[in-house]
């Protein structure tokens, strides 16, 4: 019968280092597995336009952005939740009164703060950008600034709790380790992404599969019954069915020949 594959981008596709290579043996099991009648999807905290050409031309049949606040099939846009910019002013202005340097992330491009723009946290990220060829000159005083999820860094922990108390009644948010949020409206999630394709595309939960490496997987991973961890990523060991090799050792051909998908 027909299965579908949920994988993460950052440690799972794409090793999570400046290099960002996509093993040979990734590409040939994906393609390999639609070669075999089976449906592929990218599940992933990036929003869409972050996904490079080189991903994309691995082939899959959808993708799944924004930690489920963007799902597409065949081409097909079914779901996009768009904040209103009336809301990403008050988070904008929240932030910078705890001085806490955010990323706005949004389908279509990336938003920076200018009052943060000498801290180390915002350097690195627009380095990291930058070297993947991805506009950073987008701001906060844009006239369309506007977002669909956001991350912020905040080690004062006076200044974070203020920030979670305006922020988590409409916001999951998601600890990333050292002073990293990751913040998504509430009502979406990696794993509400796979239950709707799951009943649109008349597949049984038993036939669902997902692959990751981090907590902020922990969503996807728990929503399916063949959950499958990377090697090394130990802190996600407890919570999965399968635990397939390094990235780097042909951990993506190795756990798809395991489930016999290819």
């Amino acid at each position: 019968m027909k299965k579908i594959i949920f994988f993460d981008v950052d440690g799972t596709l794409v090793t999570e280092d400046e290099y960002a290579r996509i093993p040979e043996s990734t590409v040939r099991a994906i393609k390999k597995a639609r070669e075999n009648g089976h449906l592929t999807f990218i599940n992933t905290g990036r929003t869409i336009f972050n996904l490079s050409d080189e991903l994309k031309e691995i082939g899959f049949d959808g993708y799944v952005c924004g930690c489920g606040t963007y799902i597409e099939y065949n081409g097909e846009v079914l779901v996009h939740n768009k904040l209103e910019k009336s809301r990403c002013i008050e988070i904008s202005t929240l932030l910078r009164k705890h001085n806490a340097p955010p990323v706005y992330e949004r389908s279509d491009c990336l938003f920076f703060d200018s009052n943060f723009n000498d801290t180390k946290e915002i350097r690195y990220f627009k380095e990291v950008f930058l070297s993947q060829g991805v506009d950073t000159t987008h701001t906060t005083d844009d006239e369309d600034f506007s977002f669909d999820k956001f991350v912020f860094w905040c080690n004062d922990e006076n200044s974070f709790e203020a920030i979670k108390d305006e922020i988590e009644k409409d916001f999951m948010i998601i600890d990333r380790g050292e002073g990293f949020y990751e913040n998504v409206p509430k009502g979406y999630t990696k794993a509400t992404a796979i239950e709707l394709l799951l009943v649109k595309l008349n597949i049984p939960l038993e036939n669902s599969y997902a692959v990751g490496d981090s907590p902020n997987d922990l969503p996807m991973l728990k929503a399916v019954p063949n959950s499958i961890a990377m090697g090394g990523a130990e802190r996600i060991y407890p919570y999965v069915s399968y635990i397939t090799k390094p990235i780097e050792e042909d951990g993506i051909e190795y756990a798809l020949k395991h489930f016999g998908i290819i």
